[in-house]
């Protein structure tokens, strides 16, 4: 039978999507694009905000529209942290949480057999073990991602994914490393270590974030380790030196502020101020000197005021992020947030919106000034339009003109000239 996956979400959604792909291809599934006739489509769903309940819906019924015959399979933080909401989409036929993706296999041979729809979501308990298979090739040619960890208890108040995603819960060193060798051992040269609170790996146990750097480097043709999304407040000084400890270490790091007041902050209950945040920074550009501090800002959160948003602004310039996501405040039934007082107007958070984002790519165009006449290291993974199209360690895209791809190699390359968000440079 022929199944096709559509996956809505984050890094973490992808490589479950993957695990999927995996486990019904080696039962003898003829694994196809969603874009293909199918007989049976997996859509991985997201939650993150009520604009991401939406996109869900919306893709059930086009599924169910142009695949009338088709067997549709609902799983994912949707499912999972809205059951009662996800089972009223009739139009698919199984609904299943994210509890233990493994099962999932098995539940679509019951539904073959039986024809009956089958609703399948378990909550989240506080001893869950970290349950995720592991994964042996990825759908990007040179970089895949693994997932270490799951679960959040921060309990942000605009944020629904400590109920989509249970407790904090981590994947062993002994499994990571006979992953990445896995993954090694099938042509993949850059490993991206994510997880739902990323930084959160290890809790209540001897090991953390750092040791995990230091296993996957240690992994024979494993070239480069990536980190995915961090949370400020659980980077230690231990981390940063296991991570300096390796020279396959890609120093970006993606930490998350939300805001640049510490007002907004409070009321979001993120754990630190600016300051506190700022001075990570200092540290780590200390001991990385060419590192990218990327970053996710939110504007128009409840109560926030304009002084507020302008304080968060001038944060954001202060910093000097090297890229920025953007986004307005989605009310999410559910959080706390929700119910506060003093929304913002959807006008105001587009107004705001757009300050934010000139303001961000202006600090883009500044960050990626920093490398002309610089040599760095350059992974290439694509060709277009004769250009080999590459990455440095600190994630800044590079096009070298070129009538080879290079895909999968590491040159030196100068950079010569920078633009809005990529450079160009020569092979040395």
């Amino acid at each position: 039978m022929k199944i096709a996956f559509y996956t809505l979400g984050c890094k973490v959604n992808q490589y479950e999507t993957e695990v999927l792909r995996e486990k019904f291809n080696e039962l003898g599934y003829t694994v196809v694009s969603d874009r293909e006739d199918f007989d049976i489509i997996v859509i991985n769903s997201c939650t993150v905000t009520a604009e991401s309940d939406r996109k869900t819906r919306q893709t059930v019924r086009h599924f169910r529209k142009n695949h009338p015959n088709a067997v549709i399979l609902l799983t994912g933080c949707m499912a999972q942290a809205f059951p009662e909401d996800a089972s009223k989409l009739c139009e698919a036929d199984i609904v299943v949480g994210n509890t233990d993706i493994s099962k999932i296999p098995s539940l679509v041979s019951s539904f073959l057999e039986s024809k009956k729809r089958i609703i399948d979501v378990c909550p989240h308990e506080r001893n869950e073990v970290f349950n995720t298979p592991l994964i042996s090739s990825f759908a990007e040619r040179t970089r895949a991602y693994v997932k270490i960890e799951d679960g959040c208890e921060r309990y942000c108040t605009y944020c629904i994914i400590p109920k989509a995603r249970g407790a904090v819960r981590s994947k062993s060193l002994e499994e990571i490393r006979k992953e990445a060798e896995n993954l090694a051992k099938n042509g993949y040269s850059e490993i991206v270590l994510v997880g739902i609170n990323l930084s959160a790996y290890g809790k209540d146990e001897d090991f953390d974030l750092g040791d995990v750097v230091k296993t996957v480097c240690g992994v024979d043709g494993i070239k480069r380790v990536r980190l995915g999304s961090l949370e400020p407040d659980h980077i230690s000084d231990k981390m940063l030196t296991d991570f300096k400890s390796s020279d396959k270490f890609c120093p970006q790091f993606h930490l998350s502020l939300q805001s640049g007041c510490d007002e907004t902050l409070k009321r979001m209950n993120r754990h630190y101020d600016s300051a506190f945040y700022m001075e990570l920074i200092t540290r780590i550009r200390s001991i990385f000197p060419d590192a990218a501090i990327t970053t996710d800002i939110m504007v128009g959160f409840p109560g926030e005021t304009e002084e507020e948003f302008e304080k968060s602004v001038e944060f954001l310039k202060k910093v000097g992020f090297a890229k920025s996501h953007v986004f307005a405040y989605s009310r999410r039934e559910g959080t706390i947030a929700y119910g506060l007082p003093d929304q913002v107007s959807r006008t105001e958070k587009s107004r705001r919106s757009s300050i934010m984002i000139n303001a961000a790519s202006e600090c883009e165009k500044a960050f990626l000034h920093t490398l002309v006449g610089k040599i760095h290291p350059v992974l290439f993974e694509t060709a277009d339009d004769g250009f080999a199209v590459g990455y440095t360690p600190n994630y800044s895209k590079i096009l070298v003109s070129s009538p080879l791809s290079f895909t999968g190699e590491i040159h030196n390359v100068k950079i010569t000239e920078a633009y809005d968000d990529y450079c160009i440079g020569e092979i040395v």
